[in-house]
């Protein structure tokens, strides 16, 4: 008989992980496949909301709804399984006891609560373990929780949408509509896999927008950062929005004006640093302490020029109309540089048409090496 290869059923963790992508945060996405020797799926899940069943455990039950025994069966996971109470059960535990004979596991889990000890609770239950494959697309997929958990900060993402000739708005400010509907949607589709969209003051005063959700499905929203170094906030913004996590991070106190915006439901925060502005790296080493992984910076050109001068953003989401505006505005304000050699260096990892405009995610040179 001819097996199908190893990475048959990892390629099929995977893409039960990639269904997960909206759901799980701030968890990682993941993906299981339980097989016979001779090649049967038995079981296959994805891990589901936070608080609920990680993908070992689904795929356990859907073997169990499907009428399979698993005792002898080999696990196909996307990451390293759990070993520790957290809000749900240690998941190498549940595969011991169902008597699962190997695991195959495509990348250890960098959750210091974890990290190998699920593959030495597996050994020592005797259970065979194997390490890969899958281990670049599993890290790919869950890059924000690996930074959370060994940079301490968030992944960040800056989303830009902007003419050719790289400008995000009119001198008058006027930026509805550059893109077009396919672009927004996707636009949408990126705030939605994040954990908490951010966006300044600025953008706030002069917009109030309400940065949710609305051109894709999701089965949750994502949290609101704002930068609001002085809490300038109007406590009617479009940002309160009910069962949605509003944190507002400020500099100069006042204790009016916070009190006033927490009745309103926000989070404040005070991180004062130079010049009476927030300090961003620090902002962000509190928002991984908030279980946030991926970050998704949709901000004016002042806030998004302060991150980027500061080194905190990793990766830009950018969309590019097929037209020239001329005078605007545009997509940061940093420097200026004195030569050439200070651009900040990026690789290009992917292009896409939508509609007429295209859709580029460019990396930070090194960034994702941690």
């Amino acid at each position: 008989m001819t097996l199908p290869p190893t990475n048959t059923f990892m390629q099929q963790a995977l893409a039960l992980a990639t269904q997960s992508l909206l759901l799980t945060s701030p968890n990682p996405r993941v993906g299981c496949v339980i097989t016979t020797a001779a090649g049967q799926v038995l079981g296959q899940g994805a891990t589901q909301r936070a608080g609920e069943a990680h993908a070992e455990v689904m795929a356990l039950r859907d073997a169990t709804a499907r009428g399979h025994s698993v005792v002898g069966a080999t696990a196909y996971v996307t990451l390293e399984p759990c070993s520790h109470q957290g809000r749900t059960g240690p998941c190498c535990d549940a595969l011991a006891a169902a008597g699962i004979k190997k695991v195959v596991a495509a990348i250890g889990d960098p959750n210091p609560l974890v990290t190998g000890n699920g593959f030495t609770r597996l050994r020592a239950a005797g259970i065979e373990v194997e390490i890969g494959p899958g281990g670049a697309e599993s890290r790919e997929l869950n890059l924000g929780f690996f930074s959370r958990m060994v940079r301490k900060t968030p992944w960040v993402r800056m989303k830009l949408a902007a003419s050719l000739d790289g400008k995000t708005a009119l001198d008058n400010g006027v930026s509805q509509w550059i893109t077009s509907p396919p672009a927004r949607a996707d636009g949408h589709a990126w705030r939605a896999r994040a954990c908490a969209v951010l966006t300044g003051i600025g953008t706030v005063l002069a917009d109030n927008p309400k940065l949710d959700v609305r051109l894709v499905d999701t089965p949750r929203q994502p949290a609101l950062v704002l930068v609001d170094s002085r809490l300038e906030t109007p406590l009617d913004a479009a940002l309160f929005t009910p069962a949605r996590a509003l944190y507002i991070y400020a500099a100069v106190p006042d204790e009016a004006r916070q009190a006033a915006l927490q009745a309103r439901g926000a989070r404040v925060v005070l991180l004062p640093g130079p010049n009476d502005k927030v300090d961003l790296a620090a902002m962000l080493r509190d928002l991984a302490r908030r279980e946030v992984n991926e970050l998704h910076v949709e901000a004016g050109e002042k806030l998004n020029g302060s991150l980027i001068r500061a080194g905190l953003v990793d990766e830009f989401l950018v969309y590019l109309a097929p037209k020239l505006i001329g005078q605007g505005r545009g997509m940061a304000h940093f420097g200026p540089l004195q030569d050439l050699a200070q651009a900040l260096p990026l690789d290009f990892t992917s292009t896409a048409m939508l509609g007429p405009d295209l859709r580029i995610v460019a990396r930070v040179c090194g960034r994702d090496v941690f």
